[in-house]
């Protein structure tokens, strides 16, 4: 594989987290979850950073670590589900990667997230919610190199597609 680094972006549900753990370890490559450093780095969840500091504060914070974590190389990077709404981010992940979107049904989004109560923008009405940030975001992934939908396709497939479409 020709490419610094892989970059996992798509609406919340889609399957970034899990595609990008499997693909890491096809590649031997290290799997980073967004998120995940955002966390590590606030020293609370995404649900306590909305609640506490607003989503401008979780918004910065999400930026700069994305930042850092593309200094790096040989990554598979899942990113969170709005990472793609700065213009900063879209030009950092094209810079430093190869962007893949990865995009789902939104009965599929709904399925895989109606329980998670760690998704502080689908609280309440889960359903009304995601139809409601599919249509604001409809085009934000767009400038992606490559866009797969994960609906009924197992986690293998997706890989093997990500893995062909990187060969010369």
């Amino acid at each position: 594989m020709r490419v610094k680094n892989v970059v996992l972006i798509g609406f919340m549900g889609t399957g970034k987290s899990t595609v990008g753990k499997v693909l890491a370890g096809r590649l031997g490559w290290q799997f980073v979850d967004t998120d995940q450093k955002v966390e590590e780095r606030q020293g609370m969840t995404i649900s306590e950073m909305f609640a506490t500091l607003g989503e401008s504060a979780f918004r910065q914070t999400e930026s700069e670590t994305l930042d850092s974590v593309l200094e790096q190389s040989s990554q598979v990077i899942s990113t969170g589900g709005g990472a793609v709404l700065a213009e900063r981010n879209r030009l950092s992940m094209k810079k430093d990667g190869y962007v893949i979107a990865l995009k789902a049904a939104a009965e599929t989004i709904i399925e895989r997230v109606k329980h998670d109560q760690s998704r502080p923008l689908v609280q309440g009405d889960v359903e009304e919610r995601v139809h409601k940030l599919l249509e604001s975001r409809r085009n934000a992934y767009d400038f992606a190199d490559l866009i797969i939908d994960t609906t009924g396709v197992s986690v293998e497939e997706i890989v093997e597609q990500i893995l062909a479409s990187t060969q010369d």
